[in-house]
């Protein structure tokens, strides 16, 4: 394969067809079903998939076919067929969603989640990074190994839109288009990224998530709290004792057992190669307030903290009224949005009936606790690297990137992952993308690095090439 023919059609790609394409994603409110629940009448996910759809069904790659597939209520899935020009028989699965994150206030001046920005390197915008990139930097590896002479197997191309959301159609979708994606020996997953934009990192596990709304109601209404308090109990003291059931408040140690593991050694070996690659940019990363200090002054630790154990977040909560509408009042209730990151070998289904017998087990003064919007989803844990594609990872980092690819264990997660492994026991993974420790995916001011995604474009290319001669 020409390299250089490579690189400057990957580049071409982006520059002219990718972005002005991508920058006009950024602009539809594609938000996910469980932040949108009228996402269907609102049409939103549908325009996001016929905007990709359009400008996939124009590329020139003869035999491709373009699909909108959607099942009766369900979200739609975009797939996209690609003839392999190599004689074999597999298929290269690559994955990608369009859904996106509630666009969340406090963005910076002139930027904002439905404008698109481009600027020095950078394209601004809700769902730039994470992940409206993905499908056209899988077509554009695709033309990529074409122009420069190289081969590639078949490859399809699944782009969904309830990711955002923990991707629940998803498996009912792998089940019915699983008789068309014949025997893939090869997944390529554009969702992820690393510690920095100056070499490739592989995800080599993902950690898996649960998360329960809990609500504790002490009374049917609020009550003068002159009144009330001292025989009314107050429903955020009884969250606050329920909550100590889960997590260490002194240390943020999780106190469920059947969110823990045990840390593979090679996983471990991988966190020190990584930190060790990248100092400081754990802690660097992070936009600090006033002497904020991180849980631990070893990188290695912090690194496996946000990777391999089980952390708690409350990241919503009702019944609070803002400062300025607190008035005297005993409230009735307190809701609280729970939201477990488990281990990637963790049994999500084991932690969350812990959890739940935890929260309304035994509950003080007799309280009434409600658990809804409950959410479950296993991590994944990535197979052995075959010798090719080592081989061809260590190659990508000398090329493309002049510097060795590392491992990152993402701490968050891709539902995707988890649903593969026993479908496709004897399936490589590449589980990459351009996202980087300041991307900021989920928060204001959302950014895509084009010269990252462009290199993680043409490694893509060169992997697909390799896969094809293996």
């Amino acid at each position: 394969m020409d390299r250089s023919a490579l690189t400057r059609t990957v580049r071409g790609l982006w520059e002219d067809d990718i972005l002005p394409s991508l920058s006009a994603l950024v602009a539809i409110p594609a938000i996910s079903p469980s932040f949108d629940p009228a996402w269907a009448s609102h049409g939103h996910l549908a325009a996001a998939v016929e905007h990709v759809r359009g400008w996939l069904a124009d590329r020139d790659l003869p035999g491709a076919t373009v699909e909108v597939v959607q099942l009766p209520d369900l979200t739609p899935v975009l797939l996209v067929d690609v003839p392999g020009t190599a004689p074999t028989s597999d298929t290269v699965l690559m994955y990608g969603h369009l859904d996106k994150q509630p666009p969340v206030g406090g963005w910076g001046e002139g930027l904002g989640p439905w404008t698109p920005v481009l600027r020095d390197g950078r394209l601004y915008g809700r769902g730039s990074a994470d992940d409206g990139y993905a499908g056209y930097a899988a077509i554009a590896a695709i033309e990529g190994v074409r122009q420069a002479g190289g081969t590639h197997s078949r490859c399809v191309i699944l782009l969904e839109t309830g990711e955002e959301s923990g991707s629940p159609d998803l498996p009912a979708y792998l089940d019915h288009l699983r008789p068309r994606l014949g025997d893939v020996s090869l997944v390529v997953c554009l969702d992820s990224g690393g510690n920095d934009y100056e070499r490739m990192w592989l995800t080599t596990s993902l950690r898996g998530l649960v998360q329960v709304t809990m609500t504790v109601r002490v009374v049917e209404g609020g009550l003068h709290s002159g009144m009330a308090s001292g025989i009314v109990p107050s429903s955020f003291r009884i969250a606050r004792q329920l909550l100590d059931r889960l997590e260490d408040s002194a240390t943020g140690e999780v106190l469920v057992p059947e969110t823990h593991v045990e840390i593979p050694e090679d996983r471990v070996l991988e966190v020190r190669d990584a930190v060790a690659s990248t100092p400081g940019v754990l802690v660097g990363s992070v936009p600090w307030a006033g002497g904020t200090q991180a849980m631990a002054s070893d990188e290695v630790e912090l690194a496996l903290n946000a990777g391999w154990r089980p952390t708690l977040s409350v990241t919503g909560a009702d019944g609070l009224p803002a400062p300025d509408d607190a008035g005297n009042v005993l409230r009735p209730f307190t809701t609280l949005v729970l939201s477990f990151r488990l281990p990637p070998t963790a049994d999500s289904s084991a932690a969350i009936e812990s959890i739940r017998r935890a929260l309304t087990t035994d509950v003080p003064y007799g309280a009434s606790v409600e658990l809804s919007r409950i959410e479950a989803a296993d991590g994944w844990n990535a197979p052995t690297l075959a010798p090719w594609l080592r081989e061809t990872l260590d190659r990508v980092g000398k090329e493309v990137f002049d510097a060795p690819w590392r491992t990152v264990a993402l701490g968050g997660s891709i539902p995707f992952m988890g649903l593969l492994p026993e479908a496709y026991p004897e399936a490589q993974f590449l589980v990459t993308g351009a996202v980087g420790p300041d991307s900021n995916c989920h928060v204001p001011d959302e950014w895509l690095h084009l010269a990252q995604a462009a290199r993680i474009t043409e490694a893509v290319a060169v992997v697909l090439d390799a896969h094809a001669r293996r």
